[in-house]
């Protein structure tokens, strides 16, 4: 699904919703408390901050009077605010991501509830409706929940920040304040002017490298098949029009990030210089102490990396909207899925029936008619071939004997789902313990390992087990 056709507010509405969910689950009680704690650790780092600021002003002034009492005395505080300050950041990192962990959890929990329900991936995966819907759910979901959380944290942090030391700032200069105020803003300005294009380039990104891992993959699993077609020529080909495609983009985001950097670093470095240029003065002039140089210089910058959290975060930021935005192409194309109009086929259960009363089936493109009004009952326990010229005919027949989505119309009568077995055209089993792939999901402890042997031995396959390490080995 392309990224051009996701309204703004609807990813918005849905960025609240996922979070509304994960507050109200099982595990949101946990999630409050942990959040609580992150407010407590910001207040508490902030509060540090400020003192911090005090205890550096006064140890430099100590030294400029060369004070060795109080430049040991100051000493001591500077060591124990730093020790405090580690402790705090520390705790506070570990708990981010403590809840960052909870909510991967669920969220990835959640959507592959909904990606693996009622055949929704087969029908994503068949209508070409988004690309790459395992990377979404791996690699999207672990940066949304953790970039999620850490933005949050930032703008929580920012804030405080602003509380915290725009009194500080004020008591030293008025007019230093102001210059923070008026050089974030201009500087918030230019960088998303700069850097807007990156949101778009950084959602394609993601996908190309998709793309690119996605190739490679299908090498490893077709090995034995693509060496005996001697094909590796056409699939390199393939990989390194991928790979092109993966650096061309990425080309054009380091030089987006090039002309960022550019106005970044300066605009990092004149946050050093400025201070000194307003204070300076006021020192020389014998009105101010040496130490609140030090200490305007460090509100200054505090003050302006609050301010200026899009300046320092927008790479970041970036990349965070595109993850934003492909994790709502998931749930747009999963809902899509889902309010499709309901097949004109009417199927029923029953228990040793199969029969077709007036099935038409169409071909899923142009809708041309592959089965017209067939009408026939096939009795239990015969064997039954069915071909025909036209090989979409059979398989949309299977298709929808199997409950899979065809167009068309008629009655079609079957057993329930459990009691049918379906052989795919490309041989499966699925990945697991032997045991999973021999007995029924939910039913291990019902079937004795002597009657899974008995039946491996009817199949001359008895010395599986013992190759493969047991019943129990994946």
């Amino acid at each position: 699904m392309d990224k051009q056709h996701i309204p703004h507010k609807l990813t918005a509405a849905r960025f609240v919703r996922a979070v509304h969910f994960f507050a109200a689950s099982e595990v949101g009680w946990k999630a409050r408390w942990m959040f609580a704690g992150l407010i407590a650790f910001l207040f508490a780092i902030n509060g540090m901050n400020v003192v911090n600021s005090y205890v550096g002003r006064d140890f430099m002034t100590a030294i400029a009077d060369r004070n060795q009492a109080e430049f040991v005395r100051q000493a001591a505080f500077y060591v124990g605010v730093f020790a405090a300050s580690t402790l705090i950041a520390v705790s506070s990192r570990f708990t981010e991501e403590r809840l960052a962990l909870l909510w991967r959890n669920f969220m990835t929990g959640r959507i592959l509830g909904v990606y693996l329900a009622n055949g929704t991936y087969q029908r994503l995966e068949a209508e070409h409706a988004l690309a790459n819907p395992d990377q979404r759910i791996t690699e999207d979901v672990r940066a949304f929940t953790t970039s999620t959380l850490s933005f949050v944290l930032m703008l929580l942090n920012s804030s405080f920040t602003v509380v915290a030391f725009s009194g500080v700032l004020w008591s030293i200069s008025p007019l230093l304040f102001m210059v923070a105020v008026l050089y974030a803003a201009s500087g918030s300005l230019l960088t998303i002017l700069l850097g807007r294009p990156l949101v778009g380039l950084n959602y394609d990104q993601l996908d190309k490298e998709a793309d690119f891992r996605a190739g490679l993959i299908h090498v490893r699993e077709n090995a034995e098949a693509i060496r005996l077609a001697r094909c590796e020529g056409r699939l390199e080909e393939g990989l390194r029009a991928r790979l092109a495609a993966l650096v061309g983009n990425f080309r054009r985001i380091t030089s987006i990030n090039r002309n960022l950097g550019f106005f970044t670093t300066g605009y990092n470095w004149l946050i050093q210089i400025i201070p000194a240029l307003i204070i300076t003065p006021a020192f020389i002039a014998g009105q101010v102490e040496f130490g609140v140089i030090t200490q305007s210089a460090m509100a200054f910058s505090t003050l302006v990396a609050a301010f200026s959290l899009i300046v320092t975060q927008f790479q970041s930021i970036s990349s965070f909207a595109a993850v934003v935005s492909r994790l709502s192409s998931l749930v747009e194309a999963v809902e899509q899925t889902e309010t499709q109009a309901p097949s004109a086929i009417a199927v029923r259960e029953e228990a040793g029936r199969l029969v077709y009363e007036g099935l038409t089936l169409r071909a899923p493109e142009g809708g041309q008619v592959l089965i017209r009004a067939l009408s026939i009952a096939i009795p239990e326990g015969t064997r039954t071939l069915i071909r025909g010229a036209d090989k979409a005919a059979t398989l949309a027949l299977l298709r929808a004997t199997a409950g899979l989505p065809v167009s068309g119309e008629g009655i079609l009568i079957r057993p329930p789902a459990r009691d049918l077995l379906f052989l795919a055209e490309r041989p499966y089993l699925p990945p697991g313990r032997l045991r999973a792939v021999l007995v029924p999901l939910g039913r291990d402890e019902a079937i004795p390992d002597a009657r899974i042997l008995g039946l491996l031995a009817d199949w001359n396959l008895d010395s599986l087990p013992s190759r493969v390490g047991g019943l129990d080995s994946e």
